[in-house]
């Protein structure tokens, strides 16, 4: 039977066969006999990512036409673990195979120009490497090693050792884990020679650890002293002047929900009656873009960062500590410039009137969610000093513990009215740590979301969709940034709807709507299961990424037709972009300059991507660092994932991750069956399949590779 024909190369076949004449979509949909709205809304979308990768153009508004075929195909080289390349171009429908020798000094990562290779029938097609158009990397940590005629750093993402010279190696020593950039690639050598940019210490240590993390993803760790100097200039005071042209919220009742070990407070909730079923909520949120303004080395450098980065032990900042954690930090009892979306509201969440625009709060009080989360689940306004955050009881006023009461009702309703409109409820485990004073884990905790924090969680949901849909709702739409969230890959929905019906669950995948209703039913059942934390990740696997766009598709996991992120400008930037924009479009007639915004949504969605990765090797070293101290004992566990090298499993009481591999999987040999899942014993035909639970010894660990070995124990 054929593969089935994607949307994607349904339209480009049709277009191929134009030779260049335009359709508009009613035409496409057409010749592809789509009458129902659903689909042709769905062509729509696809015509709009096709435009965006560059893969068709839009003649004229609507009429979209194919690129003429060139000689030379650009794409981006991924290599796998066994050293094989694929070139993967929206200018084919399958990735191109690329032998290693045709790598042509390329990386994993890398940017390419490649022309496709000739081949006997109808076998894959292969490609070749020509040019590099763009390192993903330009910087690579790895460990100085000796060989016979010198020194050599093997970085940690490739197989190819680069060479260092002793005029190159500076100031590091063998067995130091170091910085390097590639100094020079003689044309007939087949090793780069490179030069050490940074002695990042000695591997295993804790701080070379967490730098490393950061040198590898190309991260910054610190800011420069001019970008320091500059920050620490700017004004804390509000003139009267700047006061006069905001509406001011400072005599009406504000207060911020926060963790407990919060420093950054980038959002507070304002709340007063209006009638006996009618209230004014206002989402304030921190003005950063009063103060980082457009060009100035500030911007530059948090449009560079994009993002601030969560690792177990610290925050790296997208803004300097002077704004960040002060100028604009939502702090109790200090007067703050904010952005604010409000809200005129009934008890049951419905929005009978919406204003956007600057103005001045002053915050009267901030809780961490366990004190709010106390005054929900209680009914009481006494918070005890176990949960306080002054470590002493104390009472809370009755217009504070009234407003939590109503806002939590409100939210409540809005967050049931949304599930059961088909927002899906993922809800999955995630790990956090109790520190000692030198950052060694004592335990391994599960981040918990109460109440509390779905109360903060369902406002800032609402100020997020309501701004994008204020502008995007418009006759003609101007430009602006969506947080959008496509629907979920077929192939892996399939794969999860397979497992998920190996462990006794139903998934319905008629439409997306069904789908999304049938996962949260899915996850609903699960709760407080043992192959809960398995069915949650395979279910987060299957969605698509959400990225940061000017064309706005919708986002598929909220169930939202317009969404964006306008509530956290303090530690994403395109928030920061959005509020100039707001701005613009509140105050001025005329369209503002974005000619390269969409160039700039993409490198916040990478700079994200980056920082999510640096995020989750902290967690992965941290639990390596953590089950060190539990060699030799047996775990319980589940796997969580299967690969012809064997099998990781998930431990149940910490979520940590180790691996069994396939020689030592016990009493048979064993071969991996990639279509089923599963490991299948050669003469016992014993299986192991994803969520099995499993008993395991805790073997080795290592803390540089960031890995935990076990075994299999039988019960």
């Amino acid at each position: 039977m054929g593969k089935k024909q994607t949307t994607q190369e349904a339209i480009l076949n049709i277009l191929n066969q134009q030779n260049g004449s335009p359709l508009n979509y009613k035409q496409i949909c057409s010749r592809l006999s789509i009458h129902d709205s659903s689909g042709r809304n769905h062509i729509t979308k696809t015509l709009h990512k096709l435009k965006n990768k560059g893969v068709v153009e839009e003649q004229s508004k609507g009429k979209y036409f194919i690129k003429p075929p060139s000689y030379l195909h650009q794409g981006t080289l991924d290599v796998n673990q066994q050293g094989n390349g694929y070139l993967i171009s929206d200018e084919f429908s399958d990735d191109v195979f690329i032998d290693k020798r045709h790598f042509n000094k390329a990386f994993h990562g890398d940017t390419v120009s490649f022309k496709i290779m000739p081949s006997k029938g109808k076998r894959r097609k292969q490609g070749a490497v020509v040019q590099i158009i763009k390192r993903q990397k330009t910087q690579y940590v790895g460990v100085v090693e000796e060989f016979d005629h010198g020194f050599f750093v093997q970085p940690k993402t490739t197989n190819l050792p680069f060479l260092l010279s002793k005029e190159n190696i500076g100031k590091a020593k063998l067995g130091d884990c170091v910085l390097v950039s590639i100094h020079e690639w003689k044309p007939k050598s087949n090793y780069p020679q490179a030069v050490v940019q940074e002695i990042l210490g000695t591997p295993g240590n804790h701080e070379t650890e967490i730098h490393t993390i950061m040198a590898t993803h190309g991260l910054p760790r610190n800011f420069n002293k001019e970008i320091d100097e500059y920050a620490m200039q700017l004004k804390t005071e509000i003139g009267k002047d700047e006061i006069a042209v905001r509406r001011d919220f400072r005599d009406i009742l504000t207060f911020t929900i926060d963790p407990k070990d919060a420093k950054d407070f980038d959002d507070a909730i304002s709340f007063q009656v209006l009638s006996k079923d009618r209230f004014e909520v206002g989402i304030h949120i921190a003005d950063v873009s009063h103060y980082v303004e457009p060009g100035s080395i500030l911007d530059k450098e948090a449009y560079q960062r994009a993002t601030s980065i969560y690792l177990v032990d610290r925050v790296v900042p997208m803004l300097p500590e002077k704004l960040s954690n002060q100028i604009c930090s939502l702090r109790p009892n200090e007067e703050k410039l904010t952005f604010s979306a409000v809200f005129e509201i009934t008890s049951t969440g419905e929005v009978k009137s919406e204003w956007y625009g600057k103005t001045v709060i002053l915050s009267k009080a901030r809780f961490a969610y366990e004190e709010a989360q106390h005054m929900i689940s209680s009914q009481t306004k006494t918070i005890p000093a176990n949960i306080s955050l002054t470590t002493t009881e104390y009472t809370v006023n009755d217009d504070v513990f009234q407003a939590i009461q109503h806002l939590q009702n409100i939210a409540s309703t809005r967050r049931k009215n949304r599930l059961k409109n088909g927002a899906i409820n993922f809800n999955k485990q995630e790990v956090r740590f109790d520190l000692d004073d030198q950052n060694n884990p004592r335990e391994v905790l599960i981040k918990e979301s109460k109440a509390a924090n779905h109360l903060i969680e369902e406002f800032m949901l609402l100020a997020n969709e309501s701004v994008a849909t204020y502008i995007g709702n418009r006759k003609q739409a101007p430009p602006f940034v969506y947080r959008v969230h496509d629907e979920p890959n077929e192939e892996k929905l399939a794969q999860f709807s397979r497992i998920a019906f190996g462990l006794g669950y139903k998934l319905n995948l008629n439409t997306p709507n069904t789908t999304a209703k049938s996962i949260n039913l899915l996850l609903q059942q699960i709760d407080q299961k043992p192959e809960k934390n398995l069915l949650d990740t395979l279910a987060i696997r299957s969605m698509s990424k959400a990225i940061y766009t000017t064309q706005n598709i919708g986002h598929y996991g909220l169930h939202f037709t317009h969404y964006t992120h306008f509530t956290s400008p303090i530690r994403r930037y395109p928030d920061v972009i959005i509020h100039r924009l707001l701005q613009h479009y509140l105050t001025q007639k005329t369209l503002p300059k974005t000619d390269d915004l969409e160039e700039q949504l993409k490198h916040c969605t990478d700079q994200e991507i980056l920082a999510t990765k640096a995020e989750r090797d902290s967690i992965k070293f941290m639990q390596v660092k953590y089950i060190s101290k539990h060699i030799g004992s047996t775990k319980k566990g589940s796997i969580s994932g299967l690969t012809e090298r064997g099998v990781f499993i998930e431990l149940e009481e910490s979520k940590c991750e180790g691996f069994v591999r396939i020689q030592d999987l016990p009493d048979d040999y064993y071969y991996y069956d990639a279509a089923q899942l599963k490991m299948i014993g050669q003469k016992t035909k014993k299986e192991y399949q994803l969520g099995d639970s499993i008993h395991v010894l805790i073997v080795a660990t290592d803390l540089i590779k960031r890995q935990i070995d076990l075994s299999i124990v039988d019960d």
